[in-house]
């Protein structure tokens, strides 16, 4: 079950992948999710899956030359199911074994990596897909609970000397270098975890939006537990 408590309207929960991707993001509503409680054995896939560096991408291919179980081959099919579900949407999902993210450490005062809370943005209209099978899973926050970092005067402060150019051109540093997409939650915000297995819709940051964008972040990984996560 997911806690929607502290949701404040911004989620709706949906039965099915049709009603998934019809349902429209308007006003307070900036997230869906299909809820589900998957079967299958999920660990079973990573275990077999050879992970050299911090993230690699798991093809469809390599997904159905492994020699799983019975409960191997139920997680398989959903994986299949959930990546042909989005491609047929026209969307472009990849599956990935996740050790953990690089770590942005270019600004230490003002970190910009998954990490760290914020939203997504296109230049087009589409939407954030993610359903996490195994391992930690990602976090959203509602939009009352979090202030843009640029507006936090301290921060807004270190960046003008980081910046250290014309004023006029501030706010376009800003969008360039990604400062703006960062959130910081206020004191004793609501975390929301999005649980296992269930699959989510998160509203996108662009020019036809009419809602605010999700404000979402990574999990720092447990050590020796990889993540296995579909997103698009």
């Amino acid at each position: 079950m997911i806690d929607l408590s502290h949701a404040e309207h911004q989620i709706r929960c949906v039965t099915n992948f049709d009603d998934l991707i019809s349902l429209p993001f308007i006003g307070k509503i900036n997230a869906a999710c299909w809820t589900r409680e998957l079967v299958g054995d999920f660990s079973e896939i990573i275990k077999q899956l050879e992970l050299h560096e911090n993230i690699a991408e798991i093809g469809q291919e390599e997904l159905r030359e492994l020699e799983l179980s019975d409960q191997g081959q139920l997680a398989r099919e959903i994986l299949l199911n959930d990546l042909q579900a989005l491609k047929n949407h026209g969307a472009s999902p990849v599956l990935n074994l996740i050790k953990c993210y690089e770590r942005d450490d270019a600004y230490p005062f003002f970190p910009t990596d998954v990490y760290s809370f914020h939203v997504d943005r296109s230049p087009i209209p589409t939407d954030t897909f993610l359903c996490t099978y195994h391992g930690d899973s990602s976090d959203i926050i509602p939009n009352s609970q979090a202030i843009q970092k640029v507006l936090v005067p301290e921060i807004r402060e270190e960046l003008r000397k980081l910046y250290g150019g014309a004023a006029e051109g501030f706010e376009a540093f800003l969008s360039e270098y990604f400062f703006d997409l960062h959130y910081q939650p206020k004191p004793k915000a609501p975390i929301i975890n999005l649980g296992i297995g269930h699959l989510w819709k998160l509203a996108v940051d662009h020019p036809e939006s009419q809602s605010l964008p999700c404000i979402h972040r990574a999990p720092n990984e447990i050590t020796g537990q990889h993540r296995l996560l579909l997103i698009c």
